[in-house]
């Protein structure tokens, strides 16, 4: 069960040949976030793993997304019923998001320091990444609200949020699968800080904060989704062409063509036109009726959608043009739209997001145990293993 191998021969090949390369040129990561790192990393026993430092930032960001669904399942506790979610709910909130900033910041580093970097261990963290993106953004959604005809956001908003979220992660390793280099995105650290302020602010004076006019009769919602699209469109997508273009004239682009340029691009765009097209043009309201469970599924599909591409990028392959859950994802959504599921459309979602969940840990299971056999280490162990 868990050795399906994922991983072609020549991309196994193309990881021994990989190196890491990354420039970070934001402020606060550079003048505040990494001298706080490089005194906490000091305590970081050096028997420790540098994978089982990633993998615990990312469970406890799993145990605060599930511990806030388990108070706010349907994104309505916070405009309707402000103290159904317990003040100490928020503060956990705070104390695991800034764990999980400080494990995920500080891996690379022990990593270099016990001389344990791999392939493997940026593969592992990135592909977490990739998965962790999304169950931020969807347990900050608990904290704002849905909209309620009063305050609140609309869950056509929220999958807006997510989109563009999703969109400039995507951004990121598009850019290196072109140049190479992982130019780390401002907005990473940025978010990170936000979202600890968010919740402990909630903690501190209560969700009633969010349900109030800032200035000018704006909410704190309303100003953080213009600053992410602001950020998005005039900072983070403009930086990565200029990336890409500044590599074109150094003659250092990895891809001379323009389609194969942009073929990373195809599947995750078809995704979520896909996911758009389902969203606008459902019978039965899906996202009204379930957006924790639609946007889990997109976070979980976007994640393995951006995993086969940064596999691609580190072991210098092609990218396929069609991922294969856009065939499902097609089909579910053609019938849902026109009619066919009826009143059955949210329990098929419910299965297919348990079927996507499933695949997609399964998927990460055995890459993750192909990989570590054919480096010959452990995932969760600096000891070598023992070639057979």
């Amino acid at each position: 069960m868990w050795r399906w191998r994922y991983v072609s021969g020549r991309q196994l090949d193309g990881f021994r040949q990989y190196k890491y390369s990354a420039v970070d040129t934001n402020p606060l990561s550079v003048y505040i976030m990494q001298p706080i790192w490089n005194k906490i990393i000091k305590i970081v026993p050096l028997w420790i793993a540098p994978n089982l430092l990633t993998f615990s930032g990312f469970v406890m960001i799993l145990v605060n997304y599930f511990l806030i669904s388990f108070y706010d399942w349907d994104y309505t506790a916070s405009g309707t019923s402000p103290g159904l979610v317990p003040t100490w709910v928020w503060l956990f909130s705070a104390f695991t998001t800034f764990c999980a900033y400080a494990l995920d910041s500080i891996d690379g580093k022990h990593a270099r320091r016990t001389q344990s970097s791999t392939p493997l261990g940026e593969l592992f963290d990135h592909g977490l990444d990739s998965w962790a993106t999304s169950i931020f953004v969807l347990s900050f959604f608990s904290v704002c609200s849905r909209d309620n005809g009063k305050t609140g956001v609309s869950v056509y908003t929220m999958y807006m949020y997510l989109s563009i979220v999703l969109f400039n992660f995507m951004c990121s390793h598009w850019e290196k699968y072109n140049t190479g280099v992982l130019f780390l995105p401002w907005g990473y650290d940025i978010s990170q800080v936000v979202l600890i302020a968010a919740y402990l602010l909630t903690g501190a004076v209560g969700v009633e904060v969010w349900q109030k006019p800032l200035l000018f009769g704006y909410y704190i919602t309303d100003a953080l989704v213009i600053l992410l699209i602001g950020f998005s469109v005039f900072l983070s997508f403009p930086q990565t062409l200029y990336n890409i273009h500044r590599a074109h004239l150094k003659k250092t682009l990895k891809n001379d063509s323009l389609y194969e340029g942009l073929l990373p691009l195809v599947s995750p765009l078809l995704l979520f036109i896909l996911l758009t097209v389902w969203v606008v043009l459902s019978p039965g309201n899906i996202l009204a009726k379930q957006p924790r469970l639609f946007l889990w599924m997109v976070g979980v599909a976007f994640s393995n959608v951006i995993c086969k591409v940064i596999i691609c990028q580190m072991s210098s392959t092609r990218p396929e043009l069609f991922h294969w859950f856009l065939f499902p994802l097609a089909l579910v959504v053609y019938a849902a739209i026109s009619g066919l599921l009826g009143w059955t459309e949210e329990a098929v979602l419910a299965v297919f997001t348990a079927l996507v969940t499933a695949a997609h840990v399964h998927y990460g299971v055995c890459v993750g145990m192909q990989l570590s056999e054919h480096l010959n280490i452990y995932i969760f162990s600096l000891k070598k293993r023992v070639q057979e």
